[in-house]
């Protein structure tokens, strides 16, 4: 936990790859707000510990910025609070339950409990930490259906959720490339200084213009596999990713490549597509199961 402008706490977990994800912590006097919880009841334990070294009490309020587990599993860990997310996250939190468990079963999960948002939202809304003001804007879809960032205007930071990470390759088969540009061109008008993405290290708004370099090409690549008549697995695997190569989970290209071929094709942005097979599809491209740390 790291205090990265007055008032406001990044929780940052190394290295930030499948499952470890950021959460966030606004602080005024008496009043918190947390965004985000963690994949494992453990770490969700970890997490709690960690925001009451820096506030006096436990958070009144949880923001989540998207349905995904490892933002979400933890959440009963903070009886106290009032959950709060986009009413598609309540949706597809409730549709997904703890699937995510399913794909990792190795990992130590814990005694998890869903513990949805009990209050919902369409587009924005204003959430007021003691002296402290947030707005949570819905951007979408983009990583999902349902993403919400924070942004505090007179910190000048931004909670992104997984509409960018640093270091970590995209994800967007669940939302939209084209969105995910769109959804980066409203981030960087707010003009933030502090970025805390939602995987890997705290930023400034540089991590706009490397997140948008990546999908470009992933748009680019769509392109050219569909005018070749390219399988995207095919595609992917004769893919030099050159500065990409290095972020981690590179094998994300091919859900990534799936959906935006499908965007080329015109399916509508956000649509539902078979989560499945594209993880299978994945898990072909890279030989085996990719590695989660949880």
């Amino acid at each position: 936990m790291t205090e990265v402008a007055d008032g406001v706490f990044a929780y940052v977990q190394p290295d930030g790859g499948w499952c470890l994800n950021n959460a966030g912590l606004i602080v005024s006097g008496d009043h918190t707000a947390l965004v985000d919880t963690a994949a494992t009841e453990a770490r969700a334990r970890s997490l709690r510990e960690a925001a009451l070294h820096v506030a006096a009490t436990a958070p009144q309020v949880l923001v989540n910025t998207h349905f995904h587990g490892d933002h979400t599993f933890g959440n009963f860990v903070f009886p106290e609070a009032l959950v709060v997310g986009h009413e598609r996250t309540r949706t597809e939190m409730a549709e997904a339950g703890l699937h995510l468990t399913s794909l990792w079963p190795e990992v130590e999960w814990g005694e998890l409990e869903l513990s949805m948002p009990t209050l919902t939202f369409r587009d924005r809304i204003t959430l007021h930490i003691g002296d402290r003001s947030a707005e949570l804007l819905h951007l979408g879809p983009a990583h999902t259906s349902n993403d919400t960032v924070v942004w505090l205007p007179a910190e000048r930071a931004l909670f992104t959720g997984d509409l960018v990470m640093n270091g970590v390759t995209p994800f967007c088969p669940m939302g939209s490339a084209a969105g995910s540009l769109e959804a980066l061109d409203t981030m960087r008008a707010l003009a933030p200084e502090v970025v805390i993405p939602g995987h890997g290290p705290v930023g400034g708004p540089e991590l706009f213009d490397e997140t948008e370099g990546y999908l470009r090409l992933l748009q680019d690549l769509a392109q050219q596999g569909l005018a070749e008549d390219v399988d995207p697995v095919d595609l992917a695997r004769r893919t030099d990713l050159g500065r990409y190569a290095r972020w981690l989970d590179a094998e994300r290209l091919v859900p990534n490549l799936l959906r935006a071929y499908a965007e080329e094709q015109g399916e509508p942005r956000g649509s539902r597509v078979d989560m499945s097979a594209y993880f299978s599809r994945m898990v072909e491209y890279h030989g085996g199961l990719p590695a989660c740390h949880a």
